[in-house]
């Protein structure tokens, strides 16, 4: 992806954001792609579960969360060029070893810390995601954009029977969401104008970046349980996105499927 086109993605930025989303007329998109952490399976119920049923001691939640609050620090150091191309897989390892350092955890083995670091390869779906992307799937094309890896989203797609149509990281443009490229070489890939993808997120801010680097369609899934306890208060519906779904059957309902 070219500099040029970086650039006119993210320039068009804020002001596009704020545009409506709607679609010019009632056509299915041809594609429908789906960020994957939080949207299409429970990373906090997960990781939750796995660090309490290792009888660390610690509490499950606290973990996940300090966890996931690695994350997009992690990805900025990649971002913006403080480090070289580095997978979520290798991420999360170095940010699991702040946190077993932050939560006094040292009696781990490396094969037990190599194990936990793959629960993100293990993420259970919500309970309508597989059923509700097979309706979706009925009328387009269905895939990922995720910064996870691909071996990450391969093993979690096989783990719980999750359908996609194709399967694509920001690792195949080497660019984390939300750069302009990510989303710009997903259209790239299918051969795509913006207006025939729809972007499928629980997270805003992802979908505006989507939309003010191609223009596509989008759909707001809410997810109140994403991060437990702390819950979310990002819930409510916003206009300039094309849907908003309480769930993957509310969004098939929406689009007729």
């Amino acid at each position: 992806m070219n500099q040029a086109v970086e650039r006119a993605g993210a320039d068009r930025g804020r002001s596009a954001a704020l545009e409506s989303h709607a679609p010019p007329d009632c056509t299915l998109p041809k594609v429908a792609a789906f960020d994957v952490f939080g949207t299409v399976v429970d990373w906090h119920g997960t990781i939750t579960r796995e660090v309490e049923s290792l009888g660390l001691g610690v509490n499950g939640s606290d973990f996940a969360l300090a966890w996931r609050d690695l994350y997009r620090p992690a990805m900025a150091e990649v971002r913006e060029g403080r480090i070289g191309w580095t997978s979520i897989d290798v991420l999360h390892r170095q940010n699991l070893e702040e946190i077993l350092r932050r939560f006094g955890i040292r009696h781990l083995s490396e094969a037990e810390k190599r194990s936990l670091n793959r629960v993100w390869h293990r993420l259970e779906p919500w309970p309508d995601a597989v059923a509700g992307l097979g309706r979706l799937r009925r009328g387009m094309m269905i895939c990922t954009l995720s910064n996870g890896n691909l071996a990450l989203l391969a093993n979690m797609a096989k783990a719980s029977g999750l359908p996609w149509d194709l399967i694509v990281s920001a690792e195949n443009f080497r660019r984390y969401k939300p750069d302009p490229a990510s989303y710009q070489g997903l259209c790239a890939l299918w051969e795509l104008s913006g207006e025939e993808l729809l972007f499928v997120a629980a997270h805003k801010d992802d979908l505006d970046a989507a939309h003010a680097a191609t223009g596509c369609r989008t759909a707001f899934v809410c997810r109140p349980q994403e991060f437990g306890p702390r819950g979310r208060s990002d819930l409510q519906r916003e206009s300039r996105f094309t849907y908003h779904a309480s769930d993957f059957h509310d969004l098939a309902h929406q689009l007729k499927l």
